[in-house]
């Protein structure tokens, strides 16, 4: 599947909410969603097609949607997603669709994205991509990178002196953090202190239709 380049708005509008893709943009009256909030497509104002003939959606709709939904909210592919599923099968511990959620809460760009050093998961990315952190000392330009408790991410020292991260402070500290993280501003740091708990994560997911979906395969 080819990476979505179309606007982001359209996908808040296919899933009924905003997922603020756009960061800052999204708490503004400029959100596409405040005008026009029904799906795109001929059939938006009339109507989802995926309901049956009784008018309500079937099993396999609300599956779908929560698979899609969380699969926009933090940007991956469906393959890569449905890695994050296989593995998030094989761990042990609590429930599949908890361990699917963790993993993707503990990516590099949503972590960054939580400390606050990027207004959205989209610009996470592209910082990430473009080498501007560091995690345990080392750079990385792996977005996707797996991070475990006691891993430190660092805005590396070549990049300070840009006029997005001298900036950073004023914006970061309207931001708040997740109890599972630790930041340090003056340093430009963030510190993974343990895995989040489900109360810590998204409760607009529903992580228990996506294991649904998948089981039914």
């Amino acid at each position: 599947m080819a990476k979505y380049l179309g606007p982001v708005c359209k996908l808040c509008r296919r899933e009924g909410e905003k997922l603020f893709l756009k960061g800052e943009r999204c708490f503004t009256s400029k959100c596409s969603f405040e005008k026009r909030s029904f799906a795109p497509g001929m059939h938006g104002k009339s109507g989802s097609r995926s309901r049956s003939a009784t008018g309500r959606e079937s099993d396999f709709a609300r599956q779908l949607r929560a698979k899609q939904k969380a699969r926009r909210v933090y940007g991956t592919m469906e393959r890569q997603f449905r890695r994050y599923y296989e593995t998030a099968q094989k761990q042990r511990g609590v429930l599949t669709g908890v361990n699917l959620l963790q993993l993707l809460e503990t990516r590099l760009d949503n972590v960054v994205f939580r400390l606050g050093f990027a207004s959205s998961r989209a610009q996470a990315r592209l910082l990430s991509t473009h080498g501007h952190f560091t995690v345990n000392g080392r750079r990385t330009d792996v977005p996707s990178m797996q991070l475990n408790p006691g891993d430190v991410i660092q805005v590396r020292d070549g990049s300070r002196d840009a006029t997005y991260f001298k900036e950073l402070g004023d914006f970061a500290e309207k931001r708040n953090f997740p109890a599972w993280l630790n930041r340090d501003l003056k340093n430009m740091t963030g510190t993974v202190q343990r895995l989040p708990e489900r109360a810590e994560i998204d409760g607009n997911l529903n992580e228990q239709l996506i294991v649904e979906f998948y089981s039914r395969r």
